[in-house]
């Protein structure tokens, strides 16, 4: 693995300068696959949101009036450069995350750079005003948007909320995870660089106890949107409360591959197996709960174990390595903790286990993992576990297929595999879920994202992720 100069960032960027934050602490940044200190930010304070709040607020009446084209064009430039940026950006985040490079380059910085891009046109599609009647309908932004972000996928989560909000004409203040931020400095830096006004875009790192409820409880932010954990996003959701203002979550999962009896296994199974695994694990729409008819059990078994095993543990800027490290330490222990409550409930563990994987003495690796013969009701079959776990669920007829995967407090995604399309899109049509993979369908950064149930409320990217941001105004004429 190539060593990384430790980055030092030691200044919070709000109203279009680099300013320190009114509180003296730092935050560590551990390389996750050797466990080393790779950089440090600021821990920022209420009074750090406050002025950028303040800043935002300030930038609002000028952004807001600004066409839509010039916003446009900015948001092109911004894409742009994080392009020319690809290679440092990707190095980066494979280092704070643990994603394999060759992956980080096309999915960390890629869809960031897509997100940015095709929000460009689909302002230029958008219908920003309608008459309906004697009424003018008027599509206006919503404000100030406080952006809360996850680590997993750390600058694509970002530029899911930003570019969108940007576009919109509102104002942002950013808190990234203080577990990957370093890829939230370089952006403010592209911001910068571009040309964005003074005010428009702020970043303050911290915790989410305190700068993140700060940004939600403000009075002046007039919409947060969150990415994270169901239980965070409980409390986003309740001190947000209490100024009434806009709240898009996008949160947990526990989605579901049916793979129906008349599917393609030597296909569908390597392909879920994939799906699962993707990130080490740590994606809020991996599809964690594989769905098989019984009779064919033990033809899944032996495909998802052999598959599994060919997902080789180790260095992320390895060429070869499949499988990156979880991000950190409390993460692995936390995996751990339900492979082993998984084999203590009865699962029948296939491959895989608690032991870390043969070289791996350093960094926060866990073995790929699958649990076979799961019941509907154990704890592997009902709680994220946000690592490489996968868990098969027998199953007798379609409609018990339907009532397992619907049989979650969550509902992000899914999938369906049938040698028959239309067979594949009708049960599709009747899984409560926000997205549905039809036989392997790949993910589209246009169409719209977001979850049924605890998995939150809202959508984002595409012209759908754009009316998130704004408000809607009746003009009687």
């Amino acid at each position: 693995m190539p060593s990384m100069t430790t980055v030092v960032r030691d200044k919070l960027y709000i109203g279009g300068a680099w300013v320190p934050s009114t509180g003296t602490g730092s935050i560590e940044v551990i390389d996750s696959t050797n466990e080393e200190v790779i950089g440090t930010v600021p821990e920022g304070t209420t009074a750090d949101i406050d002025r950028a709040v303040a800043a935002a607020r300030a930038a609002f009446p000028a952004w807001s009036a600004t066409p839509v084209e010039k916003r446009a064009a900015m948001l092109t430039a911004i894409s742009e450069a994080l392009g020319a940026r690809m290679e440092s950006l990707g190095e980066l985040i494979t280092h704070e995350v643990g994603m394999p490079l060759t992956l980080s380059k096309l999915v960390q910085v890629g869809l960031p750079m897509a997100s940015f891009g095709s929000m460009a046109q689909v302002t230029a599609d958008f219908t920003w005003e309608q008459t309906v009647g004697n009424s003018l309908i008027v599509r206006e932004p919503i404000g100030v948007v406080g952006a809360i972000t996850p680590w997993n996928y750390p600058l694509h989560q970002i530029a899911a909320k930003v570019a969108p909000a940007l576009a919109a004409g509102c104002t942002v203040v950013l808190k990234p995870s203080e577990v990957a931020p370093l890829n939230a400095f370089v952006l403010a830096e592209i911001f910068e660089e571009v040309g964005v006004p003074a005010g428009v875009f702020n970043l303050v790192t911290g915790f989410g106890p305190v700068v993140g409820e700060a940004l939600a409880a403000h009075p002046d932010v007039d919409m947060v949107s969150f990415t994270g954990s169901t239980r965070a996003g409980r409390r986003v959701s309740e001190v947000a409360a209490a100024t009434v203002k806009r709240v898009a979550l996008e949160l947990g999962g526990k989605s579901a591959n049916v793979i129906l009896d008349d599917a393609d296994l030597a296909t569908a199974v390597p392909d879920g197996v994939g799906k699962c695994y993707f990130n080490s694990g740590q994606t809020c729409s991996a599809l964690t709960r594989m769905l098989v008819p019984r009779h064919r059990l033990d033809e899944v078994e032996e495909l998802a174990r052999t598959t599994a095993e060919s997902f080789s543990a180790g260095d992320p800027f390895d060429g070869d390595t499949r499988l990156g490290p979880l991000v950190s330490s409390a993460q692995r222990d936390r995996v751990r903790n339900y492979i082993d409550k998984g084999v203590g409930e009865g699962a029948t563990l296939l491959t895989g286990g608690l032991e870390a994987p043969e070289g791996a003495d350093k960094g926060f690796f866990v073995r790929p993992t699958v649990f076979s013969s799961v019941t509907r009701d154990m704890t592997i079959a009902r709680e994220e576990i946000f690592g490489p776990v996968l868990v098969i669920i027998p199953y007798d007829s379609e409609d018990e297929a339907v009532e397992i995967a619907n049989d979650t407090d969550y509902g992000l995604a899914g999938g369906v595999w049938s040698g028959d399309p239309e067979r594949a899109k009708a049960v599709a049509r009747r899984l409560r879920t926000g997205q549905v993979e039809v036989n392997g369908g790949g993910f589209n950064p246009m169409a719209p994202f977001g979850g049924y149930k605890q998995s939150g409320n809202g959508r984002e990217f595409g012209a759908f992720g754009l009316e998130e941001y704004l408000e809607v105004k009746a003009m009687q004429l």
